[in-house]
Order: structure tokens, then C-alpha cells, then sequence
């Protein structure tokens, strides 16, 4: 294992015996690590998982894998392509995170984990701590989906229904992770997370025959997709293996979208929060309903570096889109065709856009939200 740092002020530490977060100044922390070159010509003869790409992970030969990757891409008009990550283990893609998560949380064998989730980082965290024999806590919101619920539930993770919005819930699993023998599985804050989702770049190259997309579209709520795909662009093109950066589109929900009214504002961070904050407006993308992502900064960065941009979609919208995907043959849930439903105001070439969740642990959207 490598070491962590943190971006905002330089503080190094060792992966096993780190804090969960920076403890200067509170921040995410960022990973020691350099990807090397993968051989095209090689993957055909290796697992048929994201962990064919060993070259670009900081961990190897992984007990807790439950198959999880090479999902199908398929396209869905001439120039826009969807690449089902639905189609996982846990039914989103927020297993390529979780296994790396939890078989790094095997490996330094904590008497406890813990994660935080609007649902679908929660259910895949407790699937693979479940693999890995770890005891598991998961903290949600209290009206988390009650299919989501159940799913984790299932897994045998404990539960705890944390009464508010999502950055409540965040606070009182942070407040938790400071207690000893405790290991924090936070999508957000353990950069192996990212390490784990840059993977479905690395996919998208190896099925586009060494070559990108023009844009890739993305949901952005705490931005663990989006900042992972720059980790593995930047790590293309710093080996060689792709000449031209592809534009990130980051997509959030108009009802919650501070990155977008920051980055069209030209801020390079969220401004401070009033105190108290309103809550957030009611949102069928209850996945990316995030008032104050903690890698806000590194988000509107790494979109503005790419030459993408911010787009928003209405409650109108998704609900449309997510009707149109299942008459498609595609039933998604609604966080995860948020970029379906922006994709018809991108027409600058070729696009990729994930399709993260399983429509059945949603299920269809409502007519209204409350």
C-alpha cells in the first residue's frame, strides 16, 4: 500500500494508519500513486473484471471480487452510447469503488466499517463487506429508498436511518468514524474509491479500441464517477496510450446544483455556507442531491481542464428520460438517467453516458415530487 496526501495543504500519511481524513485541514485525501502503461494486446488473455487493468490499481489480487466491471456498451442514437453499469453486482456502479474499499478495509482488519450513502454506495459497501467477512454499519437517510434499504439490510449490514437531509447523514457517520478500530468505507473522502471508479474509462478505451469519446457525460452529485474518469484520462494520456482528452459534461438535477451555479459563475469553489442552510429542494436524482460535495474544488476543476461543462435538467426531464430508456428496452432509475435526459443539448461529436442504477430500486419516478 501506498501513502495518502492531501491536496489542500500537502499533509502525507500512511494508507494503515491514516486518519480518514486530512488532520490539518479536514480535506479528502488525495493517493500516492502512478499508474503504468496497460497493453491493449494484453487484456484479452486476462480476468474478465476491472481488475484487468492491474497496471492502473494500487491494489492487486483482490479476495473480496464479486465479478464486477465490463459492463456491455451499447448505442443509443448514432453519436450517443450508454454503457450499462447497472448491470453490477449490487446494480450500480458504485462497485468498482466499494471492492477496492473493502479490500483495502480486509486488509488493515478494522474491528468495524462504516460508510455513509443516499443508497447506492451504502447497498455495494455492505455487499462486499459481507464478501470480506466485515462488520458493517451503513448510515442513510430516513427517506432513502425503501428498495435500497432492504438491499442493505439483506447484505446483514447494520443499519442507521439518520433523520434529515444527506449531509446530515455524512455528519453523523464522520462523527462516527473518529471512534478507534474503526474504518471509514467513505466514497468520498478514501481516494481508493476513485481509484476504483476510473475504471470505467479504462473500459470504454479497451472497448473503443485504444480511443475515447469526444465528451463523457457524467451525474455529479459528490463527483466519485467524474473525478475517477479525469484520474484515468490524465492516466492515458500521461502513458501514451490516447492523444486527445475527451470533454467532461458534468449533469446534476436543477433542483440541487450548486457545481453548476458555481462553475457558470466562474467560482472555483462553492461560496460559504450561510448558517443555518436551507435544505435542499426535493429531487427525483435523490443520488446526486449533494448541497456541498467536500471535492467540490476538485470537481470544477477537473471539468473546466477538460473543456466540458455543467449541464442541469428539470424533474420533467428526468422523469421523460427515464420513460424513454425503458421503452428503449433499459429500465434505470431515476438518479441514473439524469445524463439521458442532457444528453439531447450536447451535439459536439460522439458521447458516452452511464447508465449507474437499476430502475428497480427506484422504480418508476412520480408524477410530482413532494
Amino acid at each position: 500500500m501506498t501513502s495518502y496526501n492531501c491536496p489542500e495543504c500537502g499533509t502525507r500519511a500512511p494508507v494503515e494508519t491514516a486518519n480518514w481524513c486530512c488532520p490539518n485541514c479536514r480535506s479528502p485525501w488525495d493517493l500516492d500513486f502512478a499508474a503504468t502503461a496497460v497493453s491493449l494486446k494484453s487484456l484479452p488473455a486476462r480476468v474478465n473484471s476491472l481488475w484487468r487493468y492491474e497496471e492502473a490499481l494500487p491494489l492487486a489480487q483482490p479476495a473480496v471480487s464479486l465479478g464486477e466491471g465490463r459492463t456491455p456498451l451499447v448505442a443509443l442514437t448514432e453519436t450517443v452510447f450508454a454503457k450499462l453499469d447497472f448491470l453490477m453486482p449490487t446494480l450500480s456502479f458504485k462497485d468498482r469503488g466499494a471492492v477496492l474499499l473493502a479490500e483495502l478495509a480486509r486488509r488493515l482488519a478494522p474491528r468495524r466499517v462504516i460508510a455513509d450513502s443516499s443508497g447506492n454506495a451504502g447497498t455495494a459497501i455492505a455487499a462486499y463487506c459481507a464478501r470480506a467477512g466485515l462488520d458493517c454499519t451503513v448510515y442513510v437517510p430516513e427517506e432513502t429508498s425503501a428498495k435500497k434499504v432492504e438491499q442493505i439490510r439483506a447484505h446483514g449490514a447494520h443499519l442507521e436511518l439518520v433523520p434529515g437531509d444527506r449531509e446530515s447523514t455524512a455528519q453523523a457517520a464522520r462523527a462516527a468514524a473518529d471512534r478507534t478500530g474503526t474504518f471509514y468505507a467513505s466514497h468520498v473522502y478514501n481516494p481508493y474509491f476513485l481509484h476504483g471508479t476510473k475504471t470505467y474509462v479504462y473500459e470504454l478505451w479497451e472497448d473503443l479500441g485504444g480511443t475515447l469519446p469526444d465528451a463523457i457525460v457524467v451525474p455529479v452529485g459528490n463527483g466519485t464517477l467524474l473525478l475517477g474518469a479525469d484520474l484515468a484520462i490524465g492516466e492515458l494520456h500521461a502513458c501514451g496510450l490516447i492523444s486527445e482528452r475527451p470533454a467532461l459534461i458534468a449533469v446534476q438535477a436543477e433542483a440541487v446544483s450548486p457545481l453548476a451555479a458555481a462553475f457558470h459563475s466562474g467560482a472555483d469553489a462553492l461560496p460559504e455556507e450561510p448558517a443555518p442552510a436551507p435544505p435542499p429542494a426535493p429531487t427525483l436524482a435523490e443520488g446526486i442531491a449533494i448541497p456541498r460535495p467536500p471535492r467540490a474544488k476538485q470537481i470544477l476543476r477537473a471539468v473546466r481542464a477538460s473543456g466540458g461543462t455543467f449541464l442541469t435538467v428539470t424533474e420533467d426531464q428526468i422523469r421523460a428520460a427515464q420513460l424513454d430508456l425503458a421503452s428503449r428496452g433499459l429500465f434505470v432509475e431515476s438518479t441514473g438517467v439524469a445524463c439521458w435526459a442532457a444528453a439531447g443539448t450536447w451535439s459536439e461529436g460522439t458521447a458516452v453516458v452511464p447508465l449507474c442504477g437499476a430502475g428497480l430500486k427506484t422504480g418508476l419516478a412520480p408524477q410530482s415530487v413532494q
